[in-house]
């Protein structure tokens, strides 16, 4: 298919890095497959992440196939550009249809990304996540590639105001060992597996982490666990089943 919309978005992705200074870590892409299909199955934190897993595949060469809820397709601004970038739409309506073309799409070779949580996390820990990742590698015959990145919600996430213009944010995204699924593995056993891997790496990258808030109230992009005031991922769950902002 003809790639007129993907390019210049990460050419213009990269130049606005560059003028904020984000600075940009990306570790482990000799896991990203540089032919074939695979699912890249990543943590999220930030309205911003399909951008930054998204930048974690170029340095394999790869453009990948996000799997989005249908409303961002029907916004003016970004559905044009994600039907452009050939991202997949998900009604939850009607789910099996996306689930189908990423099947489709792994299977022609292409590289499709999922946010498994399904939602952004507000306690900044990997969440449950959905088995849909191992199920559509496994039928396909591909592998799944776990990622995660951190930092990207101090630019914007859920319940904070946008910071889209702060500079020199640290930015880290880790790409971890690809593993195979099959019809006849466990797909429960092998999305707690990819959960298992998901939280490792997003550990890994919040221990590495260059900077820690300097302010009480900058303490809010650190998860409780770590001394910050991030929801407990109880309370985020909570929060969760009371409103989606």
């Amino acid at each position: 298919m003809a790639e007129i919309v993907y390019p210049p978005v990460i050419l213009a992705a990269k130049a606005m890095f560059r003028v904020l200074d984000n600075r940009l870590r990306v570790t482990g892409t000799e896991h990203i497959p540089r032919t074939g299909g695979a699912v890249i199955a990543c943590n999220h934190v930030s309205y911003l992440d399909f951008i930054f897993c998204g930048l974690g595949a170029q340095p394999a060469k790869r453009l990948v196939r996000f799997m989005a809820k249908k409303e961002v397709f029907d916004n003016k601004v970004a559905g044009p550009l994600m039907r452009g970038m050939h991202h997949i739409p998900v009604d939850r309506a009607a789910g099996r249809e996306s689930y189908d073309e990423a099947v489709r799409r792994l299977r022609a070779g292409e590289v499709v990304g999922v946010f498994p949580e399904a939602t952004i996390s507000r306690s900044f820990t990997v969440k449950p996540i959905k088995s849909g990742a191992v199920r559509m590698a496994a039928e396909a015959g591909v592998p799944v590639v776990p990622m995660s990145l951190w930092g990207t919600h101090r630019l914007w996430t859920k319940s904070r105001p946008r910071t889209l213009t702060k500079r020199h944010v640290p930015i880290h995204i880790h790409v971890g060992e690809p593993f195979w699924p099959t019809p006849q593995d466990d797909p429960d056993a092998l999305t707690e597996d990819l959960r298992a891997r998901m939280a490792k790496i997003l550990d890994d990258l919040q221990a590495d982490y260059p900077e820690k808030p300097e302010t009480e109230d900058e303490r809010w992009w650190l998860p409780a666990h770590l001394g910050g005031t991030a929801p407990t991922p109880e309370e985020a769950a909570e929060l969760d089943a009371r409103k989606d902002d």
